[in-house]
């Protein structure tokens, strides 16, 4: 565990080039070969919601982006949906509570901007359930949705107040709207 709390701050309060240096140490230079930048291409993430770790030295150790992606369904119609990801974590900082704290964070500037409303934007990622059940996140609602790339079905996982407004079946891409 870490031994001091992360300092949390905006994303876009860190260079650009060190978001990037951590992404490929987090997940290798082949990174954007990933299905989860086919559903978010041409779309940049969303401020308000994406966040940093600093270390007790401020250093950079972790980050969390948040983007703007819909389910399209059968019939054409865009649903717009929140993209969870990458959370990335420096190797070696792994396992200190970094990725946690970015979840706890983002999720709940997601959950401030849904407050009053049963029709909060649904949240969506690519990962493991035993991890990220946790925040809710949950493959019950994503059976019949589809991505632009491999992937495995029951990590796609789906986070939300009201499954009701969840369609049941469509692709997953960016949101244009």
């Amino acid at each position: 565990m870490a031994t001091a709390l992360p300092t949390i701050v905006p994303l876009s309060a860190i260079d650009f080039d060190l978001i990037e240096d951590l992404l490929d140490a987090a997940f290798g230079e082949q990174r954007r070969a990933r299905t989860a930048y086919r559903i978010r291409e041409g779309v940049e993430w969303l401020p308000g919601l994406s966040f940093a770790a600093l270390d007790d030295e401020d250093y950079l150790v972790a980050t969390i982006q948040l983007w703007p992606v819909a389910l399209t369904d059968p019939d054409g119609r865009a649903h717009p949906l929140l993209m969870v990801g990458p959370v990335a974590v420096m190797p070696g900082r792994q396992g200190e509570g970094y990725g946690k704290a970015l979840m706890a964070a983002s999720l709940a500037a997601v959950d401030r901007l849904g407050e009053g409303s049963s029709a909060a934007l649904p949240q969506v990622l690519i990962g493991d359930v035993d991890y990220y059940g946790k925040w809710d996140f949950s493959p019950a609602h994503t059976g019949g949705w589809h991505c632009p790339g491999p992937y495995e079905q029951g990590r796609l996982l789906a986070r939300t107040n009201n499954a009701a407004i969840l369609p049941r079946e469509g692709m997953l891409g960016p949101w244009m709207g």
